[in-house]
């Protein structure tokens, strides 16, 4: 099938480029094969009609993903899956904490250190090779929010205060290399110009390029709980609360699943859909 854009009609009238190009690369990214992609993007095509959205149609697919195998659908709904982390934002540090962990760093989150001025409290603070980073997240339980100049501006504030006053409240030798700023969406061409100027290490979504933190995930396989297609929404928070933020921690802990009265069944789908997501 040769894929092209095509013209979709809002029920205002409007007409609008829809990509199949850009749906078929994330199908492609899943895993799944060219025949299953082909497959899908062919009854998308054949349920168009008048009015629909482009959430419609990547719902749409999603749901026929689902329907060929689980770990296809948790890796395509990855974005949502962040999200799902909300409303708060302490599940993401503990999130990106883990991200860190498993590049090598050792972690604390939430730690406060007293900078030459105040006291602030740090989301993440990871230690590796006789360094010590400070990291700062941004979470948005909206979809569409970006994260603009005022966020690395603060940031940067914060970290030029800690720095002066760094040789006087570490216990370890440790150097303090550049602050980070991490958030779930993407930051706004001012907030990139800024950070980048002051020489903060800037990580969003999709940036640097094919190193973000949707390159980041999927190299690593550390999906996120909330990137389940089979666990609730009730047993995810219960989860989420009990310091589970990634599917592989599950594999471990899956005396949860009794708590929560997950049949033996059920239960085995649900750690087989886990264990084939991690890869």
């Amino acid at each position: 099938m040769h894929i092209e854009n095509i013209d979709i009609i809002k029920n205002s009238g409007e007409k609008v480029k829809f990509s199949l190009e850009k749906l078929r690369n994330s199908l492609n990214r899943t895993g799944a094969n060219d025949k299953v992609v082909s497959d899908i993007l062919d009854k998308v095509i054949d349920e168009l009609y008048h009015g629909i959205s482009t959430k419609e149609i990547y719902n749409r697919a999603f749901a026929l993903l689902k329907k060929c195998k689980h770990p296809y659908a948790s890796k395509y709904k990855l974005k949502k899956a962040i999200y799902e982390l909300g409303p708060t934002g302490f599940p993401f540090e503990d999130f990106v904490s883990a991200l860190l962990k498993y590049s090598g760093y050792k972690t604390e989150v939430g730690t406060l250190l007293n900078g030459k001025c105040v006291t602030h409290e740090i989301d993440v603070i990871a230690d590796k090779n006789n360094t010590s980073t400070i990291i700062e997240c941004k979470f948005h339980s909206e979809q569409g929010l970006k994260c603009n100049v005022k966020i690395p501006l603060y940031i940067n504030s914060r970290y030029q205060d800690i720095k002066t006053n760094w040789n006087k409240i570490t216990k370890s030798k440790n150097r303090l290399t550049p602050g980070w700023v991490v958030t779930n969406t993407r930051f706004t061409k001012d907030a990139l110009q800024y950070g980048n100027c002051c020489g903060l290490y800037l990580l969003s979504w999709d940036y640097p390029t094919n190193d973000g933190l949707k390159d980041r995930i999927d190299r690593l396989g550390l999906y996120p709980i909330t990137a389940s297609t089979l666990l609730s929404k009730r047993e995810k928070q219960f989860l989420l609360s009990r310091s589970v933020v990634l599917c592989r921690d599950l594999i471990d802990d899956k005396f949860y699943l009794d708590h929560l009265g997950v049949s033996e069944i059920r239960k085995k789908k649900i750690l087989n859909e886990i264990i084939q997501l991690c890869g």
